[in-house]
């Protein structure tokens, strides 16, 4: 049997867990009301189903905070949701709060981010003062999403659908008449010869003539790409010969070059000296003519001279022996005078 020593240990023991656990409990849960936090507020005009206190407060998906508290704003139309900044950072009017969801749970927490450049306000209006700094809201994807469809369903619903569809009714209508009125019979006839002529022009006896001819043309090119091939072996085959040949008369060729040279040389120089000769000639030939024509001159002087040598002697003979010519007759003169 237990002595009461033991079971006062054992009690005391007991008794001194169970206040350590009380205190543990008790530290726990109050020690965020001893933490030291920047206070912020925002509002949401949306549901907050799902977002309870103690709630995360994350920045771009780090975690700074919890929510406080949550309550209907004084206008009771928005809901205010208090924050618990515990990490020491101080807001501007460049963040936003938005709710997210945690996952498939439904749970919500409350997503802080600056704002895009050019992106609107689209945070409610207030027209109450508040205790903490606000902190701008935005809907959230699910409320976007919602509003969006709102916004499609009233698109839709402001359509004119009984107009639309007796719109679509007489165009129906038109299309029917059309096709009544068309010329049925002359648009299939139109058809079927089309449909013919595609047969003809698919016709397996004209497409293999098509595929003959091809095949003996390429034949025959390929027949003068050989003649072609054989052609040009010949003639590589021509200028190898002449190649031979005349790096073997290489030194007749030139010996018959070097002639040549020396042939055309001696030419040169034979008309040369005919030039010279003709030229020399020509002008010995110019002197004779000139000496010739000084002569002829002289001669018709001569003539000329004999002529009159005759003519005077012809007339007067004396002068031959006397060399003077007689004096004139007086007789005559006085003949005429009487």
């Amino acid at each position: 049997m237990a002595s009461q020593k033991t079971k006062f240990t054992v009690g005391l023991f007991l008794t001194c867990g169970m206040v350590f656990a009380v205190v543990v409990i008790i530290w726990l849960g109050m020690s965020r009301f001893f933490q030291e936090g920047r206070h912020y507020v925002t509002y949401f005009d949306e549901s907050v189903q799902g977002l309870n206190v103690d709630s995360p407060v994350k920045y771009r998906g780090v975690f700074i905070g919890r929510v406080e508290r949550i309550d209907v704003a004084p206008d009771s139309k928005l809901v205010q949701v208090v924050l618990k900044i515990e990490s020491g950072q101080a807001f501007d009017r460049n963040i936003v709060a938005q709710l997210k969801s945690a996952g498939i749970t439904g749970s919500m927490f409350v997503e802080l981010d600056r704002i895009k450049a050019g992106e609107p306000d689209r945070s409610p209006k207030l027209n109450f003062p508040s205790k903490y700094p606000i902190v701008p809201s935005r809907p959230s994807e699910i409320g976007e999403l919602i509003s969006g469809i709102n916004d499609v369903l009233d698109q839709i619903k402001s359509l004119d659908l009984k107009g639309v569809a007796e719109q679509v009714k007489l165009t129906l209508g038109n299309i029917n008449q059309k096709v009544s009125q068309a010329n049925v019979k002359r648009i299939s006839d139109s058809l079927e010869a089309s449909l013919l002529r595609v047969n003809y022009i698919l016709d397996s006896q004209r497409w293999n003539q098509i595929f003959n001819s091809v095949d003996q043309g390429v034949r025959s090119l390929n027949t003068l790409i050989t003649d072609a091939d054989k052609s040009l072996d010949r003639a590589d085959k021509t200028i190898v010969r002449v190649d031979g040949i005349i790096y073997e008369n290489k030194k007749s060729i030139k010996a018959a070059i070097d002639d040549f040279k020396l042939a055309m040389h001696s030419a040169n120089d034979f008309l040369k000296m005919g030039s010279s000769l003709v030229s020399g000639t020509d002008e010995s030939i110019s002197i004779l003519m000139h000496r010739l024509l000084i002569v002829a001159h002289n001669l018709e002087k001569a003539s000329v001279n004999l002529n009159q040598i005759m003519e005077t002697l012809a007339d007067q003979p004396s002068q031959l022996i006397f060399g003077e010519p007689p004096a004139p007759r007086k007789v005559e003169a006085e003949k005429g005078n009487r």
